[in-house]
């Protein structure tokens, strides 16, 4: 037997996009909404995140809608004394618990089955009980899990593990006991570049570490990644102005280097991976202390003093720990039309911020009626990994922009949304530097847009 779940709208995955999606919906329209995701709690990965996780960007740019993550805090001291505050993984967690609570199951707006699993089509089932639950014909699906990441506490190693040898994911690394007299650190991504300042933050020396970073990868300078419009929109106008004159999109990434908004921690390499996560220039400045790295591919197999990778192998210590931080946290499936027949399915829309395109598609579908005029507002961007996915990713992403800042009231409502890291709020003081940037920005985005096309291998718009 199956119990009828009565609401509008059956949203698959309470993770961050998730959420996002629902705050917006319940906030703007008068829909009922059922929440099904298989962990015990809402904030998905978040709560498999290792511990010492921070947010990469202002807090402000995470979370739903409604309710601004950290209060828009600046950061008093530190290496990072005058920036946004970023939350930790305790700090988000928090969070998604109290607007569950206080903004969807309080109100009666939001039924939430957690460690459940959707079994497809209208149907999920608990995975405790067995229970199994139906939504009416005219409730409509949400697919929050499309691009859901991978992490390294419930992914396997992508290699092999002989006997003997010491292998952890990352969150294991803050309870491990003993001292291994070598940290072997397997990624090129946030993850890896986050367990290498801890384990320095820590007072591990630099030369008891081996960094295997398959790619080298391009960072933007976090100190530009602010919640401030004539910063963020004076960097975005700059990055248009140096693509509009680019030959190839490696001497872009280097003209971006020189321009202080790319980061990268070798000098000598030149990347290959663009993901581009923010890093903090003091982070920078600890992760070039490491000198041991090896680029050798992918690892295939550890052993027990040695690593096997795809283009050699390299001796590491007999009592090594390998810390392996390399999951597939930023997935690259091909794009689909956010809303179907069969599905909406969350993707970005603006570059780079999966919430905001989370919370507009949200504010979208309480908006509109028409499906057709909801993915014109609404094409999917896509997130980067290669320069030429990079460039998709900011071509599209900014295309999206123009599509759905048209709209006399999805432009008023992103104006007043954190989340939205190009709004300019409608009590933003005015000044010369925000003038400066709006100028700039106007002057370079179509010729930097049309350049950017070209090298990312994309049809010009009809």
């Amino acid at each position: 037997m199956k119990n009828i779940v009565d609401v509008d709208y059956l949203v698959v995955g309470a993770g961050a996009s998730g959420m996002a999606f629902t705050d917006a919906l319940i906030d703007h329209g008068g829909a009922r909404v059922a929440m099904v995701d298989r962990r015990a709690e809402v904030g998905g990965h978040w709560r498999g995140a290792y511990p010492f996780v921070r947010l990469h960007q202002a807090s402000s740019f995470y979370g739903v809608a409604s309710t601004v993550l950290g209060g828009g805090r600046i950061q008093q001291d530190g290496p990072e004394a005058g920036l946004h505050q970023r939350a930790d993984q305790t700090e988000i967690c928090a969070y998604y618990d109290e607007v569950l609570a206080t903004r969807m199951v309080g109100p009666g707006r939001v039924e939430v089955f957690t460690g459940c699993d959707y079994t497809g089509g209208r149907g999920f089932v608990s995975l405790g009980t067995g229970e199994r639950f139906e939504v009416p014909e005219h409730c409509r699906v949400v697919d929050a899990r499309y691009l859901a990441p991978e992490i390294p506490a419930e992914t396997p190693p992508r290699f092999g593990v002989a006997d003997g040898a010491r292998v952890i994911p990352v969150n294991e690394l803050v309870g491990w006991q003993e001292s291994p007299s070598q940290h072997v650190v397997v990624g090129s991504g946030k993850t890896a570049t986050d367990a290498v300042v801890w384990l320095l933050g820590r007072g591990v020396d630099p030369d008891a570490i081996c960094w295997v970073r398959p790619r080298d990868p391009w960072m933007l300078n976090r100190a530009l990644v602010q919640p401030d419009p004539a910063t963020y929109l004076g960097m975005v106008a700059e990055m248009m102005r140096l693509s509009a004159d680019a030959d190839r999109l490696d001497g872009l990434f280097l003209d971006l280097e020189d321009a202080g908004i790319m980061l990268r921690v070798d000098p000598t390499v030149t990347p290959s991976m663009a993901k581009a996560p923010t890093l903090g220039t003091w982070e920078l400045d600890l992760l070039r202390t490491v000198e041991d790295v090896v680029r050798a591919g992918h690892v295939g197999s550890v052993r027990r003093g040695r690593l096997d990778l795809a283009e050699g192998s390299v001796v590491i210590a007999d009592d090594a720990l390998v810390v392996n931080c390399a999951a597939d946290g930023l997935k690259n499936p091909p794009r689909l039309p956010i809303w179907s027949p069969e599905a909406i399915t969350l993707q970005p829309i603006r570059a780079g911020f999966p919430c905001f395109g989370a919370a507009l598609a949200g504010y979208v579908e309480a908006t509109r009626d028409d499906d057709a005029e909801k993915n014109r507002l609404c094409p999917p961007s896509s997130y980067g990994n290669s320069l030429v996915d990079w460039a998709r990713m900011n071509v599209l992403g900014m295309r999206a922009s123009a599509a759905f800042g048209a709209e006399p009231d999805i432009k008023a409502w992103a104006d007043t949304v954190a989340l939205n890291p190009a709004r300019v709020a409608p009590d933003q003081p005015g000044s010369a530097a925000l003038d400066a940037a709006r100028a700039a920005l106007a002057e370079h985005t179509g010729p930097g847009l049309a350049r950017l096309a070209v090298l990312g291998g994309l049809e010009a718009p009809a």
